[in-house]
């Protein structure tokens, strides 16, 4: 099992520079994990691409639906406390910090190609070619 963050499943759905690397990953690990709040962070990466018209209303939402069936049983709720002392202990965002605190839960790494956390938490999280 690994954590991937928002991005992680963007681009596993929406093409682009890391999709290939993506796909590859979901084929050697297919047991993915996140915090309820990808949702959220998936929706709103949803909501860039029908304001700039890059999918219709309806594809962002078979997106959301196809990804949402990808994670389902595997969302997890993150204790508060640990996620505020992440962000004490970084320059992270609180959103990210749940990524974090949860691959820490599942004694896993997380996945992710925001350099910001791979900074702040190199020996949990990893980047996608690495994962």
């Amino acid at each position: 099992m690994i954590v991937v963050d928002s991005n992680v499943l963007a681009y596993l759905y929406l093409p682009g520079d890391f999709t290939a690397d993506t796909e590859r990953l979901l084929e050697e690990d297919p047991d993915w994990a996140a915090p309820v709040l990808w949702r959220s962070e998936f929706r709103n990466i949803l909501a860039g691409y029908v304001r700039r018209k890059a999918l219709t209303f309806e594809q962002a939402c078979s997106v959301q639906a196809e990804a949402e069936s990808l994670m389902a049983g595997s969302e997890f709720e993150v204790d508060s406390r640990a996620v505020l002392e992440l962000v004490r202990d970084s320059d992270c965002s609180a959103y990210d910090c749940e990524f974090v605190a949860l691959a820490m839960k599942l004694d896993t790494k997380l996945v992710t190609e925001d350099k910001k956390l791979l900074r702040a938490f190199p020996t949990r999280a990893v980047a996608i070619s690495a994962g």
